[in-house]
């Protein structure tokens, strides 16, 4: 039996974080580039090998286990706002596909969404396609993550249809907006 302080994600490093982050990406590796949102419960591997042994490989050393959670909606800011979580669920993790632009195409951007400004949805429609056709776009897959005793990551893994494992990157400031909406399914 863990104690409440595990229970909560409290005894877990970032590195535990960012691993479980790293199988979610592997995850997802296998799945088409176009595919929806995939949400995670992070679980700490100890406590799912006691509920349920046959879903650990006896060589799993890893602290948290990423389970998969069926969602049923593509819509990604009603799911966050609506989601709770059982208390053996020590932190959360998604992974979605983002679009990245160089720095210099703001002005492409601005262009776009000026005339729209008045309507948020066209404005948001707008900066997408703009962001779509961009000759310097790049694909990536955004993972980010948070457990509910605070710790937080977020990792990028860019799209090489060439390569056979993913570069992953951080920064103290990727997602900050998604980190946050994952941390507040733990304080709903």
């Amino acid at each position: 039996m863990t104690s409440s302080t595990d229970s909560a994600g409290a005894g877990f490093s970032q590195a535990d974080l960012g691993n479980a982050l790293a199988q979610c990406l592997a995850y997802t590796a296998e799945l088409p580039w176009g595919s929806a949102p995939t949400l995670f419960a992070l679980v700490p591997t100890a406590v799912l090998a006691q509920q349920a042994p046959d879903l650990i490989d006896p060589d799993d050393d890893s602290a948290l286990s990423p389970i998969v959670q069926e969602t049923g909606t593509s819509d990604l800011e009603e799911l966050l706002t609506t989601l709770t979580w059982p208390a053996q669920v020590v932190g959360c993790a998604l992974v979605t596909e983002i679009t990245l632009l160089p720095p210099d195409a703001e002005a492409d951007l601005d262009a776009a969404l000026e005339p729209l400004l008045a309507d948020p949805a066209a404005a948001d429609e707008a900066a997408r396609q703009a962001a779509h056709a961009h000759p310097e776009k790049q694909s990536a897959r955004l993972a980010a993550g948070v457990l509910r005793a605070g710790k937080r990551v977020a990792l990028l893994a860019l799209r090489d249809d060439d390569a056979q494992s993913a570069d992953l990157q951080t920064h103290p400031d990727l997602a900050p907006n998604l980190l946050d909406a994952l941390a507040d399914t733990f304080h709903g």
